[in-house]
């Protein structure tokens, strides 16, 4: 009798998240939002800061917690360019610095919280961390989406947020997984895929028919880059009821802590020229509704998945450990990069797009 010979199982195995937080941009969202004259608490980094506009129109952010007696910062007022708790009547200004204590004659020299670094591009606002304590270098800068200032042929954001629990690294190995995109997202026929990693930036381009943000023989092309471990914009080009679509994607995280974080996933859609505008506004509507749609699917298995550091992976996966490699960066300090990191290293999965000459257009927008 032949002996039989069973095959291990592949066990899963998952490593406590790492305990910082990754060194870069991450978005909070439109600006406009927090010009308000009132104090905004937002739980980020495992801490609670605030943001707040001075008088100036400044928007600064500092820590929450007042080191007086503890209070929340966020339950105070504006006055001038600083925050005042609601506690006891200390003031902090935007470089964290407590600038008035209203029954003190001399304010303590260690009165200081400290003072996050912001920048506003594209209408949102945007908070650098660094474990460090180093400022961003000009090669991270927040790059310009010029449609976002172009009223007349783009809408304006749709911005949607969830609060997904889990670590911010399960969002980001979407960048390699192409077989989700089937399974999920309705890309019945993936002719393209293709990742390319390069120092702070990390890009997905894909090409395939999507039955569910196009049509049964339409090709979706996207063009998706992570612009350091928080900030994604996608550009995409398809079509809808016969008319051409062309639209852009804000897919950005901010972590409340290392088990949970913020999801802020916007929309801007390219006018349909000729429309009335009321027609336009319904396309535009119906793009953003199946759009959203089709990432709230992501987040459904996100909130409902484990993690994990040795995922079983097959021939017809996308390169999710170089992904992962790539990511690991924001996680050391920057002088430990290893140049391998920042090479510039290139993954394609090539399905017959070169036999699809009619495709070929696509790339001209790469």
């Amino acid at each position: 009798m032949a002996a039989v010979i069973k095959t291990p199982m592949h066990k899963i195995e998952a490593a406590a998240p790492p305990d910082r937080y990754a060194r870069g941009w991450h978005c909070l969202g439109l600006a406009e939002p927090y010009r308000d004259g009132k104090p905004h608490g937002i739980n980020i980094f495992g801490t609670r800061l605030v943001v707040f506009k001075g008088e100036s129109g400044k928007l600064s952010i500092i820590d929450a917690w007042c080191p007086h007696m503890g209070a929340d910062l966020a339950l105070g007022c504006v006055k001038g360019e600083s925050v005042v708790c609601k506690f006891h009547g200390w003031a902090w200004g935007g470089d964290g610095v407590c600038n008035e204590i209203p029954y003190a004659k001399r304010i303590p020299p260690k009165a200081r919280v400290k003072s996050w670094q912001t920048c506003e591009e594209n209408k949102m606002l945007f908070v650098w961390n660094d474990p460090e304590g180093n400022g961003p270098t000009p090669d991270v800068a927040i790059p310009r989406i010029d449609p976002v200032f172009n009223p007349d042929e783009w809408s304006d954001w749709s911005l949607v947020q969830w609060t997904i629990k889990a670590n911010c690294r399960e969002l980001v190995d979407n960048i390699a997984d192409m077989a989700h995109f089937v399974s999920v997202h309705g890309s019945d026929n993936v002719v393209y895929f293709a990742n390319l990693f390069e120092n702070h930036k990390a890009t997905q381009v894909m090409v395939g028919i999507n039955s569910k943000l196009g049509g049964s023989d339409e090709y979706l092309t996207t063009i998706a880059s992570y612009y350091g471990p928080a900030y994604q914009i996608t550009h995409m080009f398809g079509s809808m009821g016969g008319y051409p679509v062309e639209s852009i994607l804000l897919n950005s995280h901010t972590p409340i802590d290392q088990n949970s974080f913020e999801l802020r996933f916007g929309v801007l859609v390219k006018k349909f020229p000729g429309m009335s505008q009321e027609a336009c506004d319904a396309m535009v509507k119906q793009y953003v509704d199946l759009t959203n749609k089709a990432f709230g699917e992501d987040v459904e298995i996100w909130h409902n998945k484990v993690r994990i550091d040795n995922p079983l992976l097959c021939d017809g996966d996308g390169p999710v450990y170089q992904n992962r490699q790539w990511y690991e960066q924001f996680y050391i300090d920057a002088a430990a990069v290893p140049g391998e990191l920042r090479a510039k290293r290139v993954v394609e999965i090539d399905k017959g797009l070169e036999k699809k000459p009619e495709m070929k257009h696509a790339f001209d927008n790469v």
